[in-house]
């Protein structure tokens, strides 16, 4: 029998670890009583995304209109199938709810989306619910959603600037951050989020700044994370109420009261509060400059509507900061309400959603200090 010399074994074995699994597995193996399963497929996450038109369903004359087009175009079956990709990330399917321009939103519809989400969420089939969405008011609707469904799973609210008809358009990579974000467990618990130009942004915070770039939504606490090639990436985490930890439910809800808001500027006319109160407002948001601040010249009448039971939100025209009580104003003798962060059309939602609870002003400072 001829053997081996230790160097040239020690040599075969070197080889064989060099070179890796490969070798190793084209080398013939004895036999074994012992059999292995083949590993288990990942299961994918349900994915239900309710189209409602904007943007990201529009379509431009051609390839150079990207400010230029008519929204709302696309149905939610073309987008899916646009973006073969998605059946990757999660077993997808889409559902057409509304297919309109964003700004065209009412109140009934926003209750109608909400309620259909909370349905969904509700079934043991659904992991996450993506909801496109015109940029106008995507940041209302994520807010308002953010407040009243009561469900940890995830929801990601998405749109584009661009239609999908344009040259670096921008909507299938929204789309498929979106789709990822909601199929990722680590989503869940982090209230309303929404996916633009690779960003993670918490609904409550994000806003639209800019009309003609995908850059065109910040938040001035800054993004709760990135997508990156279908991977989530979290750096930090929403401390307000949302979700289940709200006190607000959709599901007890039908109607919204009506909250106007009145921009601050030099020069003002009174009579655009008081035609709001006559046109139906429960409430006003005054959207003053600086800190929230109401002209001296208008501060009469903010204050005979409060006596007569219209509530009055001390809110800011300027991008970033927050309201300060008793600032400007004295908020405790007028018996004013200030909006801390939320900018106006934010503060809209919390107001229209907090009065189907309560009229009493202590307890809605309360809620805007908590939401």
């Amino acid at each position: 029998m001829t053997r081996f010399r230790p160097a040239l074994a020690a040599l075969l074995l070197a080889t064989v670890s060099l070179a890796g699994p490969a070798i190793a597995r084209e080398m013939p193996q004895g036999p074994t009583n012992q059999t292995t399963a083949p590993p288990a497929a990942a299961t994918k996450a349900n994915v239900v995304i309710l189209a409602t038109g904007g943007t990201i369903a529009g379509a431009g004359a051609d390839a150079t209109n990207s400010a230029t087009y008519q929204a709302a175009k696309v149905p939610v079956d073309k987008l899916i199938a646009a973006i073969p990709s998605l059946g990757e990330l999660a077993n997808v399917r889409g559902e057409q709810v509304f297919q309109i321009a964003s700004e065209s939103f009412t109140n009934a519809q926003l209750v109608q989306l909400a309620k259909r989400v909370s349905q969904l969420l509700k079934q043991n089939d659904v992991d996450g619910v993506v909801i496109t969405h015109g940029t106008d008011t995507l940041e209302e609707t994520a807010y308002f959603l953010d407040l009243v469904v009561k469900s940890d799973k995830p929801v990601v609210v998405v749109g584009s600037m661009r239609p999908s008809t344009a040259l670096s358009a921008d909507g299938a990579l929204n789309l498929t951050d979106a789709v990822a974000t909601a199929a990722n467990p680590a989503s869940r618990g982090k209230g309303v989020l929404v996916t633009m130009n690779d960003e993670i942004q918490a609904g409550r915070d994000v806003t639209k700044r800019v009309n003609i770039k995908p850059s065109a939504f910040f938040s001035q606490w800054g993004p709760l994370g990135m997508v990156v090639e279908g991977k989530t990436y979290w750096f930090r985490a929403p401390v307000k109420r949302h979700g289940t930890s709200s006190e607000f439910d959709i599901d007890t809800i039908d109607t919204l009261p009506e909250v106007a808001i009145v921009y601050g500027s030099g020069n003002m006319n009174p009579a655009a509060y008081t035609a709001a109160v006559q046109g139906g407002a429960k409430a006003i948001v005054n959207a003053g400059t600086g800190n929230g601040s109401v002209a001296g010249y208008a501060v009469d009448t903010l204050k005979d509507l409060r006596a007569k039971g219209t509530i009055v939100i001390r809110s800011s025209r300027v991008g970033d900061g927050f309201v300060l009580r008793n600032a400007e104003q004295p908020d405790d003798k007028y018996d004013w309400v200030v909006a801390h962060d939320l900018n106006p059309q934010k503060a809209k939602i919390l107001a229209a959603v907090a009065m189907t609870k309560t009229s009493d002003t202590k307890e809605l400072q309360r809620i805007f200090w908590e939401y």
